[in-house]
This record gives C-alpha cells, sequence and structure tokens, in this order.
C-alpha cells in the first residue's frame, strides 16, 4: 500500500507545449496540486503560467537543463514529489529509410530523456522516503505496427526500463507506472500519419501506412482526448495502490489484447490483411 501523493508535493511534467503534457498540468493544477509544467521552450506555457503552474524550460535530451530545473524544486520543496515524463516524439518510417541519425534522436528523447530525470528526481524521493513516476508510454510498447520501428522500439525499452525500474524503488516508497494510450487526439497525428518515404521500393507501403493511421485517428470510436489520459494521470496519483500499467482506450485494449492471443505468426498475418508487403 502506498500513501497518496499529498497535494502540497510538487509534480513536474515534462513536455507540456501541446497534447497530454498540457492538459495534465492544467488538470493536476486546476485539483490543487503544485505544478511544475517544463517544455523545451517557456513561451508556450503561457496558459498553463496563468492557471497557477510555475513554468520553466527544459530539454529532456540536455542534463544541464534538466538538473537545473530539478535542483531548483528540491531547493523549493525539499523533494520532487511526482515526476510525469511525458516528452516524447514518434519517428515514422520504414527502419531500413530511417537514417541512424533519426535513431539516435528517438532513443535520445524517448528513452534517455526518462532515464535522464528518473536519475534525477529519485535522490530526493529516496530521501523523503515517498515519490511517483509516471510515463506515458503507449500501446505501442506492447504491440507494434508496419512503419513505426524506430517509435515502437522506443516505447518498447520504456516499458522494459520501467519494469526494472519498479521493482528497484519500490523499498524506498517510490511507485512507478506507465500510462499505455491507444490513439489520442493530439500534434501526434501529424507525426504518425506523415507518408515520409515518397519515392523507391517502400513509397507505396509508406503511403498506406500513413492512409491507415490517419483513419485510426479520425475514427469516432477508440480515440481518446488529451484529457483522458490526464484524468489517469490524476488517478494514479491519488491512488494509494497505483497500478503499474494503465492500458487507456478500446483500441489499445483491443490490439494489445489481440497481439498476445494471436501470437507471432498471426498477428504477422493480421497486418497483412490491413498493409501491403512491400
Amino acid at each position: 500500500m502506498t500513501e497518496p501523493l499529498a497535494l502540497t508535493a510538487p509534480v513536474l511534467i515534462t513536455g507540456c507545449s501541446s497534447g497530454i503534457g498540457r492538459a495534465t498540468a492544467l488538470r493536476l493544477a486546476a485539483s490543487g496540486r503544485t505544478v511544475w509544467a517544463t517544455a523545451r521552450r517557456v513561451d508556450t506555457l503561457a496558459e498553463l503560467e496563468a492557471a497557477g503552474c510555475q513554468v520553466r524550460a527544459l530539454d529532456v535530451t540536455d542534463d544541464a537543463s534538466a538538473r537545473s530545473v530539478v535542483d531548483e524544486i528540491v531547493d523549493a520543496h525539499g523533494a520532487v514529489g511526482a515526476l510525469v515524463n511525458n516528452a516524447g516524439y514518434g519517428v515514422y518510417g520504414p527502419v531500413e529509410e530511417v537514417s541512424i541519425d533519426r535513431w539516435r534522436q528517438q532513443f535520445e528523447t524517448n528513452v534517455f530523456g526518462v532515464v535522464r530525470m528518473a536519475q534525477l528526481v529519485l535522490p530526493s524521493m529516496r530521501a523523503a522516503k515517498s515519490g511517483r513516476i509516471l510515463t506515458i508510454s503507449s500501446m505501442g510498447g506492447r504491440m507494434t505496427l508496419p512503419g513505426g520501428g524506430a517509435y515502437h522500439a522506443s516505447k518498447y525499452a520504456v516499458e522494459s526500463l520501467s519494469d526494472a525500474l519498479r521493482f528497484e524503488v519500490r523499498g524506498f516508497g517510490v511507485a512507478v507506472s506507465l500510462i499505455e494510450p491507444g490513439p489520442v487526439t493530439s500534434d501526434f497525428v501529424h507525426e504518425a500519419t506523415a507518408t515520409t518515404v515518397t519515392e523507391g521500393p517502400y513509397a507505396e507501403f509508406s503511403r498506406v501506412v500513413a492512409e491507415r493511421n490517419a483513419g485510426a485517428y479520425a475514427a469516432t470510436r477508440g480515440v481518446n482526448s488529451a484529457d483522458d489520459i490526464a484524468a489517469v494521470v490524476q488517478r494514479s496519483l491519488d491512488s494509494t495502490r497505483p497500478r503499474p500499467r494503465y492500458l487507456i482506450g478500446s483500441t489499445a485494449r483491443g490490439l494489445v489484447g489481440a497481439r498476445a492471443f494471436l501470437g507471432d505468426r498471426g498477428w504477422d498475418a493480421l497486418l497483412r490483411s490491413q498493409f501491403p508487403t512491400p
């Protein structure tokens, strides 16, 4: 059993310029929590500042930037109460066609950024014998769709490192949870639906992948709002027994369930019925 996070405990959220991060900051601030909302560009956070959040510039790929904000919170409050790892983005395209530099950038933000932030907040959490680390993962950390190798690989890595971390810090009073949404109406849709390859052997494949992804995000069922995800984050922080994973939405539950049930060959057959093979 874990104590609910005290309302006065500061919550540090990364990637608050839009989407889930922004919605989470607004929801938690409205509930009376002390919110430190961050993004690479502080000028994108004016609405959150007006809502009562402390706003700071923080780039999860920059050690000095991240350390500065965490140190400021610890100086002001004694410890970081909760970390919500939200900063991230999606690189899409066939594995062969995505440059190695883009692969590195994907992991630098989505994976190493999560590790970096956890390493910075954990000393104060351990000293306080209390804390929460929530990471916005994805249903894409438990099943893989064609054309998303880089993004899915980063989310699978986040799932694995969070599983290890959850065990390692439990004895210090720190709870670790993964938030796993399906499709969400946010700016991420532009990344998931971009046609990244327009010529060569993967051109038609990439066009259909983008088309299928666009259809999934345009659906009226199975797509969540950013505030739906923020509500789950809030529920986890308020819980005395936060779950290791929160799989959100009917699309996420259906696809993750199908992947587990069908096995490798069955899943591949399902994908072949939906996507062209290059």
